[in-house]
C-alpha cells in the first residue's frame, strides 16, 4: 500500500519499504523526496519503541517454538530436531536488507515429527486403535487369490469398513464365482465347527457389526432344533400379563388343562385345518412342543382322508366321465407304451356304488426314508385338495408379415394363458385351459359347473367352465411306502412321485393323457414340499383308429399349486 505521508514509498509491511517511483514526478521532485525519505527512515531506526517492539516479537517466537515441540508424541520413531527460521533485523542496516538467520532449537527440548497426527486424529475419532493404510512399505500385501480377497472382505466387514469390503467381495467373485462355496468349506467345515470360540461375538463389538457366523450358507443343523425342541419339554402355556400394575392377571383356562385333553383338542384342529395346527407353535413353547413332537397327532392325518394318504389314489377308481368302473375291468395299463382298455372308457352300465365294499385303508408303517409321521407327510408326494394347480404360460410370436412394410414394424404377439387343474378326493379331476385369469376361475372350478349347457353368449361367471373337461387321476407306486416301488422294475410298480391323469378330449374320440411329477418350488429350509408339478410328458389317443400322438412342451410351464379359501377341506 501507498504510504499516507510519503506518496512515493511503498509499504510492504511493519518493517520493509521499497521505493515507487511514480511517473509523473520529476527528477527534482524525486530528489527531494528521496532525500526527505531517507531522513525519516533513519529517525525511525533509532527510534527505542520500536526496537522493543522488535526483541518482544522475536521473544514470542522463540516461546512459541519451544512450547509446541513437545506437545505431539507419535508412536513412529522421533525424528531429526528441525531448524526454525525466523527473520531478524539488524540495527546496524536498514529493514530492506534484514538477514534470515538459522535458530537452533534449545538442547533440552527436542522437536518431533507430527506428520502422523492427521492419522490418529481420524483413528480417535473412529473408537479404534491404529492408523490408517498408509501406502508403500508400511501397507499390508495385496491379496492374490479369489480367497484371500473374500478373507480381506470378511475382515474388513467385521470392522465396519463395509464400503472396502463390498469392494474386495466384488474383486473375489471376479476371480472365481463359487469363492463363498471355498470360504464355506474352509471356515465353516464339520472339522471346524467343533471348535467353535466360546464367544464369537465380544460384548464390545458394535451392534452393527455382523457375525462371522452369518457367513455360513447352511441352515441349522438338526443337533441344534432338537435341542431347542428338548428344551421345550418343561414349559407350560403362559397367562397374560396384567393389563395395569398391581392388578391381577386375566384367567388362563387352557393352561390348566391335561396335557391328554390339550393332545385331543390339537387332534381336532389338525383335522379340520393341517397348517392353522402348525401355526399354533407359533403361540408359546408348550405348543410348539407338542405340535413338533406329538406323533400321535400326526399319524391320525397321515392316515385320515382329509389331507393323509387314505385319499390318495394308486389305481384307477372311475372312469374318464366320471363312471364307476365295472368289477372286471381292474386297473388297466395306459399311455403310449401299453394298450388302452377302451370299454373302461365308454361303458354305460356300471356296478351301483352300494355293492362295492370300501374297505378300510391299511396302516402305514414307517421307513428309513419317513422315520416319522410327521416327515412322511411333509416330504412323501401326496395331492393336495384344498386348493387348485395353475400354470401360467407366456411366450412371444411373430405377426403378419407385410411385404411393404419394414422388420421395424412388423407386430409381435404376447401370447399369455392359464392350465387349471383340480383334485378330488374320489379320484376325479377337472382340467381347464383358458385365457382368463385366476381370480376369475378358481372360484367356478367346480364339478356342478363342468356341464356342457353354457352358451357362446351367456355372460354369466361360470361361463368360463364351457372349456372344462373332465378326467381321472392316481399315483405312482403303491400306499406302502416299500423299496420296490422306488424306481423297481418287475414288481409291477412306477417310481413313486408322479402323478396321471387321464381327461376328454375336444372331440369324443380322443383321450389326453398327462404325466406330472412332484418338485418343491421353494428352496428354504422346512418349507412346503410337493407344491408343484412339472410336465413329464402329454399325448392324444384317437380310440378309433388307436393312434398316438404327442404334444410339444416348449411353451408350457410347470403346475403351481394356490390354496383356494372357498373349496375349504376340498372336494
Amino acid at each position: 500500500m501507498l504510504c499516507a505521508t510519503h506518496p512515493a514509498v511503498f509499504l510492504i509491511d511493519k518493517y520493509s519499504y521499497k521505493l515507487f517511483i511514480p511517473d509523473f514526478l520529476t527528477p527534482e521532485s524525486l530528489l527531494k523526496r528521496s532525500l526527505r525519505t531517507s531522513i525519516h527512515l533513519i529517525m525511525d531506526m533509532n527510534n527505542p519503541d520500536l526496537e522493543s517492539f522488535r526483541q518482544k516479537w522475536q521473544d514470542e517466537v522463540n516461546a512459541r517454538s519451544k512450547s509446541h515441540a513437545p506437545r505431539y508424541r507419535g508412536h513412529e520413531a522421533q525424528a531429526q530436531p528441525e531448524k526454525v527460521v525466523v527473520s531478524k533485523p539488524v540495527n546496524a542496516l536498514p529493514p530492506s536488507e534484514v538477514h534470515e538467520q538459522e535458530v537452533e532449537p534449545s538442547p533440552g527440548i527436542s522437536a518431533q515429527a507430527n506428520h502422523d497426527l492427521e492419522d490418529k486424529d481420524d483413528a480417535r475419532r473412529l473408537g479404534i486403535d491404529g492408523s490408517r493404510d498408509v501406502p508403500g512399505d508400511q501397507a499390508a500385501e495385496e491379496p492374490k487369490s479369489a480367497l484371500e480377497y473374500y478373507e480381506k472382505a470378511t475382515e474388513r466387514e467385521n470392522q465396519g469398513k463395509l464400503g472396502d469390503s463390498v469392494d474386495l467381495y466384488r474383486k473375489a467373485f471376479r476371480l472365481d464365482a463359487n469363492v463363498h462355496h471355498v470360504y464355506k468349506e474352509k471356515h465353516f467345515s464339520p472339522s471346524t465347527n467343533k471348535s467353535k470360540p466360546t464367544n464369537p461375538n465380544p460384548s464390545d463389538a458394535p451392534v452393527t457389526v455382523p457375525n462371522t457366523a452369518h457367513h455360513s450358507l447352511a441352515g441349522p443343523s438338526a443337533t441344534s432344533i432338537s435341542q431347542l425342541i428338548s428344551a421345550c419339554s418343561t414349559s407350560s402355556i403362559p397367562a397374560l400379563p396384567p393389563p395395569t400394575e398391581g392388578s391381577q392377571s386375566p384367567p388362563c383356562p387352557i393352561a390348566n388343562i391335561p396335557s391328554e385333553i390339550l393332545v385331543q383338542i390339537l387332534r381336532d384342529s389338525a383335522i379340520i385345518d393341517v397348517a392353522s395346527f402348525a401355526r399354533l407353535s407359533l403361540v408359546c413353547k408348550r405348543l410348539a412342543y407338542l405340535v413338533a413332537t406329538e406323533d400321535r397327532i400326526w399319524d391320525r392325518i397321515c392316515h385320515g382322508r382329509e389331507f393323509g394318504f387314505a385319499a390318495m389314489h394308486y389305481r384307477w377308481t372311475c372312469t374318464v366321465t366320471w363312471k364307476e368302473l365295472p368289477t372286471s375291468s381292474g386297473d388297466s395299463s395306459f399311455g403310449p407304451n401299453g394298450p388302452l382298455d377302451i370299454s373302461t372308457l365308454t361303458l354305460e352300465h356300471t356296478v351301483p356304488s352300494s355293492t362295492i365294499p370300501q374297505p378300510t385303508p391299511p396302516r402305514i408303517s414307517l421307513s428309513p426314508a419317513y422315520p416319522s409321521y410327521k416327515s412322511m407327510l411333509h416330504k412323501r408326494p401326496r395331492i393336495r385338495f384344498n386348493g387348485c394347480y395353475i400354470s401360467t404360460v407366456n411366450y412371444h410370436r411373430p405377426g403378419a408379415y407385410s411385404s411393404s412394410s419394414s422388420t421395424f414394424t412388423s407386430p409381435v404377439h404376447i401370447v399369455t394363458y392359464y392350465r387349471y387343474l383340480r383334485f378330488f378326493r374320489d379320484g376325479t379331476c377337472i382340467s381347464l385351459l383358458s385365457t382368463v385369469e385366476p381370480v376369475d376361475v378358481v372360484h367356478h372350478l367346480t364339478k356342478e359347473n363342468t356341464h356342457r349347457h353354457h352358451s357362446r353368449e351367456s355372460m354369466l361367471p361360470s361361463a368360463v367352465m364351457r372349456q372344462s373337461l373332465r378326467g381321472r387321476w392316481k399315483l405312482s407306486g403303491s400306499l406302502e411306502p416299500h423299496p420296490a416301488v422306488i424306481g423297481a422294475s418287475g414288481d409291477g410298480y412306477l417310481p413313486e412321485g408322479q402323478v396321471h391323469i387321464e381327461t376328454e378330449g375336444v372331440d369324443p374320440k380322443y383321450r389326453y393323457i398327462m404325466h406330472l411329477g412332484f418338485l418343491s418350488a421353494g428352496r428354504e429350509i422346512g418349507g412346503t414340499k410337493n407344491n408343484k408339478l412339472v410336465w413329464r410328458g402329454f399325448w392324444s389317443h384317437n380310440q378309433l383308429t388307436d393312434d398316438w400322438a404327442s404334444f410339444t412342451l416348449r411353451n408350457d410351464r410347470a403346475f403351481f399349486w394356490s390354496r383356494v379359501r372357498s373349496y375349504g377341506m376340498g372336494g
